[in-house]
């Protein structure tokens, strides 16, 4: 549920809690178009406005082509064109910076800041005011953390939770292919080295599937802006959610980096034995998104680390095709039995993944009004669930579930897309974790019912076998963090702090996949050379800052 790690951009959000009216008073509400007249009739002429999202994996639309998109539409008169990235994100967003060419909504993810600091969007204030009684309703008690440093609204983000439900699986996991767990009887795995010893049990027993070789294991480092998945893995073993670049003591609630850590070496020397045995996949640096998808739906692969928001189209295609031993199960893996796992994420709110209105937006205030539109909660229900009785039924305790072969809306990639549910993810939305006004939960997967209607054999085998009702049932809860996440704290560009982090990432990027690959005897004196190279960084004052912001979020100021 985004959650994903962005090193330190984002909005400031430090603002305390203030009224909306007075803010923002040079919002571009284009007072002179027909809809902002006031007493003026609701305007549903046909208008179409362009949407741009950060993020890969989609082809473009019209929203109108889609189901949600049409009945949108017949809502509001507005059609939407919705392009996704291809390529880099950073160079698509300086394109953009430079030429000035913006459309009309900007769903920026790691972007937002680059794009804030450029002027790229308008603020919300005033138009939220006006014409965003449900925007209000939905963001209200969270617009202290969505400020601006210059105290507006810039973007509405995607984790606004109205109640909090958890999520039956878990997104994070260090993940296995069924089948190995199948072969050694389901044994319980806890820890790194006993995953990769029934990972290299199993592809000396089946070192070819298909003809090709069998791959041990792999990371998505390769994927434009996914070398966290290399990163994050150190403070998960150690026992600690994503948080970002940092790992935060419970005890101190003190932030330290886990770039250069015992935690990080711990991990990579980790991969380099399993790469000197060839259980480690040395695509992994180079493989694009299509290339790695395609993989993990090929049977090949063993084990992986991800986060299921990355991975849920395979998961999909590979539950589509029925081979239950070659899907893959979550394991919340640690580097010693004595470790609580916490890869389950607590209840947190992120500013810095949203969508907003350009500065080249021809009608601002449509555009709200389709914002404020689409949050009324039958239209959550819309985006989330669909249509009643075509993509979800209703029980006579008006609990929502799936019947007979409605799942398949939401389980079906390409369904999935014509209907228009995975296209209507990054819009204004309530959080993930949200309970509707009647019990329901707002995300399918959330809700009992579907969750363990759509469990196959293969799932139930093995909950049986690990003594769970859902795959969280064998993780441990996450523990409280009040400041949760650090990854979304804000750091301005250009400043010592940011400085930092691009520096320290590059530096990771070079070394890292050097450790991994080079032969063992090297690894002792790279990685001293790592060290000496991340230790000429400014890591104290990009601690101090984070750690003034976690205080800070622990006091209730965001």
């Amino acid at each position: 549920m985004r959650v994903k790690k962005v090193l330190a951009l984002g909005l400031a959000a430090v603002m305390s809690a203030a009224a909306l009216a007075g803010c923002g008073s040079d919002s571009k509400d284009n007072a002179s178009s027909p809809s902002a007249s006031a007493g003026a009739v609701e305007d549903t002429s046909p208008v179409t406005f362009k949407y741009y999202h950060f993020g890969q994996g989609r082809k473009d639309v019209l929203a109108s082509e889609t189901t949600i998109g049409k009945e949108l539409q017949k809502q509001t008169g507005v059609d939407v064109k919705m392009e996704f990235l291809v390529g880099d994100s950073g160079t698509k967003a300086g394109v953009m910076i430079a030429s000035g060419d913006y459309p009309d909504i900007i769903s920026a993810s790691g972007e937002m800041a680059k794009l804030l600091d450029a002027g790229a969007y308008i603020p919300l204030d005033e138009l939220i005011e006006k014409y965003g009684p449900n925007i209000k309703r939905v963001y209200g008690s969270y617009f202290n953390k969505m400020k601006a440093k210059d105290g507006k609204i810039y973007t509405l983000p995607f984790t606004a939770n109205q109640g909090f439900i958890a999520e039956p699986d878990p997104g994070t996991a260090f993940w296995i292919q069924r089948s190995v767990l199948k072969e050694f009887g389901y044994p319980k795995i806890t820890t790194l080295d006993e995953y990769f010893d029934f990972i290299k049990k199993y592809k000396e027993k089946y070192p070819k599937v298909d003809g090709k070789d069998t791959i041990g294991f792999m990371v998505s480092a390769g994927v434009n802006n996914n070398f966290f998945t290399l990163q994050n893995p150190a403070a998960h073993l150690a026992g600690y959610p994503n948080d970002g670049g940092v790992m935060v003591d419970m005890k101190t609630n003190e932030a330290k980096i886990y770039a250069g850590t015992e935690y990080q070496k711990k991990w990579i020397k980790k991969l380099s034995d399993m790469n000197a045995v060839g259980l480690f996949d040395p695509e992994s640096f180079t493989m694009n998104k299509d290339q790695y998808l395609a993989k993990i739906t090929s049977g090949r692969v063993l084990g992986f680390f991800n986060y299921s928001w990355q991975v849920g189209d395979a998961f999909k295609n590979l539950k589509k095709a029925g081979i239950d031993e070659k899907r893959y199960a979550p394991l919340p893996i640690v580097f010693d039995k004595s470790i609580k796992d916490q890869y389950i994420d607590p209840p947190g709110f992120v500013s810095n993944y949203g969508v907003g209105i350009s500065v080249k937006a021809k009608d601002p205030v449509r555009i709200i009004k389709y914002f404020d539109n689409m949050l009324k909660e039958e239209n959550q229900i819309l985006t989330s669930w669909g249509i009643k009785d075509q993509t979800y039924s209703v029980d006579d305790k008006g609990r929502f579930y799936y019947k007979d072969d409605q799942a398949k809306y939401h389980e079906d990639p390409d369904l999935s897309l014509k209907f228009g549910f995975n296209y209507y993810t990054e819009w204004p939305k309530y959080g993930n974790n949200s309970v509707l006004k009647d019990g329901n939960a707002y995300a399918p997967g959330n809700q009992a019912e579907v969750a363990s209607a759509l469990y196959t054999d293969g799932d139930k085998k093995i909950l049986e076998a690990y003594g769970a009702k859902t795959f969280s049932g064998y993780y441990n809860k996450p523990d409280e963090r009040k400041w949760f996440p650090a990854w979304s704290i804000a750091i301005p560009q250009g400043s010592p702090e940011q400085i930092f982090t691009t520096k320290s990432d590059d530096l990771q990027k070079k070394y890292l996949s050097k450790m991994i690959l080079e032969s063992t005897d090297k690894f002792d004196a790279t990685w001293n050379e790592y060290i000496t190279e991340l230790n000429k960084l400014d890591k104290k004052t990009y601690e101090a800052t984070m750690n003034k912001a976690i205080q800070d979020r622990i006091a209730g100021k965001w």
